[in-house]
């Protein structure tokens, strides 16, 4: 029995865990782009990990400035989609690779991974803005 509770107190822990790193999709795909970039041009490990840091800091450095600078709603909406769509894309796939062995695949299971990712790239886009206020107030 409480190998049991220990799976599923687990399982909370690693999607609480997952949609947390879920909401930064962007900067992780920019990074390791970046990363794979440098490091296929033939520079050395190190650089290219720099390389990637410095990817993943500019994309989330450049969605932060378009939403400091920019007073049009409609642009500033684009920047927080810009950085919600690869959050929704692993929201998506965070519950389809949770509920795919629950549900038979079909609208059910389409309809629940669709939920996730709409749920994620929310939060990506509440917790960018929030980010983005709270660095560029006086």
């Amino acid at each position: 029995m409480s190998l049991v509770l220990l799976a599923i107190s687990l399982s909370i822990a690693l999607g609480v865990l997952a949609f947390r790193f879920a909401v930064f999709a962007l900067p992780v795909m920019a990074g390791i782009a970046a990363f794979l970039q440098i490091h296929g041009g033939g520079a050395g490990f190190g650089l290219s990990f720099l390389a990637g840091l410095a990817g993943a800091a500019l994309s989330v450095g450049l969605v932060i400035a378009i939403l400091g600078f920019a007073r049009n709603p409609f642009l500033r909406l684009g920047a927080l989609g810009f950085f919600a769509v690869p959050a929704a894309v692993a929201g998506y796939a965070l519950a389809h690779g949770v509920a795919k062995h629950a549900l038979d695949p079909g609208v059910l299971l389409t309809l629940l991974c669709g939920g996730c990712g709409a749920v994620v790239a929310v939060a990506a886009m509440i917790n960018l803005n929030a980010l983005g206020e709270g660095l560029l107030d006086p």
